[in-house]
């Protein structure tokens, strides 16, 4: 899980990130951490996800309002599938976000 800030060009270092994963009906927490200076998730890197629903969901508003600004998606949530049992590392996750947008990838760090 990466996180880059697209209004001063650099990771979104202490942005409080969740990962969720669907069991049944309902959400349930897998992790919860903060971007580090980076701009990933350190810890994350060697997780192992079996098949399933999971989203992560990044805290804006509190990353934002820590710099003066207001956010217009107090969270952002990216939600993925994983078709099998993977190695997450094999995988990226990656934000460019600001106060009023944001845009996403999901890709192969192969």
């Amino acid at each position: 899980m990466e996180a880059q800030d697209a209004v001063y060009g650099r990771p979104a270092a202490g942005m409080e990130v969740r990962l969720e994963r669907m069991a049944d009906t309902q959400w349930m927490l897998d992790g919860k951490s903060e971007i580090g200076p980076e701009g990933f998730v350190r810890e994350w890197l060697t997780l192992d996800l079996s098949r399933g629903l999971y989203r992560v969901v990044f805290c804006g508003e509190r990353y934002f309002g820590a710099l003066g600004l207001s956010s217009a998606y107090p969270e952002i949530s990216v939600m993925f599938r994983m078709l099998g049992d993977q190695d997450a590392s094999a995988y990226k996750i990656q934000v460019w976000l600001s106060p009023y947008s944001y845009s996403t990838y999901f890709g192969s760090r192969i």
